[in-house]
């Protein structure tokens, strides 16, 4: 184990991303470019929590172990690199090493002008959701030009590539490094089973749980799974952080009822939440005469689903409020005053009520959430909309009756 040159996340917040959990498809997309006095800059972009993580660091060994490292953490389904090679002599470069270690259909090659860090720079600092002064953007812009240069890249792939443009302030930025986190080197990973079992070829997928991660993974919420995976692979080392989780973990232990009740409400969140908010963060590209023209069913389809797990996610926020009222601790009174008094999901649950029926709540269930699809819209919103619920219900009455005959 050493100290790792990238580190992610971190901070008393109890902030962090994981890369995708164990047998989850992956939702990183990487910029790496490179100079030629061994640095190496790194743009991790997590399509699934739309968020933007930022490394730069100096590679130490000829084989890019720093680097191998942090791409066997994000385990990226794309990863985008220059075409030259800028590498120093007697260094692989980071194109080779991709070449190396992924699929062809993985790599993807920009040119270099798509690597421009005073775009990059623009860029983060108009999605950054935090303040420009509070990111410490003007602090690590000519420190950290070569991972600016590789966000630039990244986020003009991802605009391409899905045809959107990334709404202004919705992106979660960080800046990592060597500081507040150690990184554990792949193959100390596989030999000391942190993620998965070694010969699970010949054992089966019943020795999956004999991993650290499968042992430990209790957690309530997938962005908990995802979290859990970062802190293994990247152990903290930031003493402030680490006493703040420990009074957090000490004050859950000797408060069952506070316990309980935090387990209880984790609950009530849908697991597909990131996910959903993050479909909230794009817009369409441009606007063509198939954004003009009515959607489509499924189009329709997914955006009442998105708009109920919003919703349900916005009434479990009261409940969690009143678990976490009276926490004592640093970190549960930072998560109570920064989203529990936060009054903008207040008016967020508000003006969602105005047209989703009350009563209506994300389920899992197939058939359960079509039939919510179908009357989650209350009535008197749409008058179409109404006799086609109606039409609906009188066709389904006819087939039961005729069922019955």
């Amino acid at each position: 184990m050493e100290e790792g040159a990238a580190g992610v996340g971190g901070g008393v917040g109890g902030g962090g991303v994981a890369g995708a959990g164990a047998g989850d498809r992956s939702s990183f997309v990487i910029g790496l470019i490179e100079n030629r006095a061994k640095e190496v800059g790194v743009a991790a972009f997590d399509l699934r929590s739309a968020s933007l993580h930022l490394s730069q660091y100096i590679e130490t060994s000829c084989s890019y172990h720093n680097t191998k490292t942090l791409l066997h953490f994000y385990d990226p389904n794309t990863v985008i690199v220059p075409p030259n090679k800028t590498a120093a002599d007697g260094m692989v470069g980071v194109s080779e090493l991709v070449d190396k270690n992924y699929q062809a259909s993985k790599k993807v090659t920009m040119a270099r002008g798509c690597f421009d860090d005073t775009k990059g720079a623009v860029m983060v600092k108009n999605l950054s959701a935090r303040d420009p002064s509070a990111l410490g953007l003007d602090t690590y812009c000519k420190q950290y030009y070569l991972c600016l240069a590789a966000a630039s890249a990244t986020i003009k792939w991802i605009e391409s590539e899905k045809g959107v443009i990334i709404t202004n302030h919705s992106l979660s930025v960080t800046f990592n490094g060597s500081f507040d986190h150690m990184n554990i080197d792949s193959t100390s990973v596989q030999t000391l089973e942190i993620i998965d079992p070694l010969h699970t070829e010949l054992w089966g997928t019943s020795n999956k749980k004999k991993s650290l991660f499968q042992m430990l993974k209790t957690t309530k919420t997938t962005g908990g799974s995802r979290l859990l995976r970062a802190n293994l692979l990247q152990p903290l080392k930031d003493i402030q952080t680490i006493n703040a989780r420990l009074d957090c973990l000490d004050e859950l232990v000797s408060n069952e009822e506070l316990f309980f009740g935090l387990t209880q409400g984790l609950r009530k969140f849908p697991k597909e939440s990131d996910k959903v908010l993050c479909h909230f963060c794009f817009k369409p590209k441009k606007v063509t005469d198939e954004v003009l023209k009515p959607a489509n069913g499924r189009k329709s389809q997914l955006l009442i689903s998105d708009i109920i797990v919003l919703k349900t996610a916005l009434d479990a926020i009261p409940f969690l409020s009143k678990v976490l009222k009276g926490a004592n601790s640093f970190l549960l009174q930072n998560i109570y005053q920064t989203i529990c008094e936060n009054p903008k999901y207040g008016s967020m649950r508000k003006r969602i009520g105005e047209v989703i029926d009350e009563d209506v709540i994300h389920s899992r269930a197939p058939f359960v959430a079509c039939t919510q699809q179908c009357f989650a819209i209350k009535p008197g919103i749409d008058g179409l909309l109404d006799v086609a619920r109606r039409s609906f219900c009188d066709t389904s009455e006819e087939r039961s009756l005729l069922c019955q005959i």
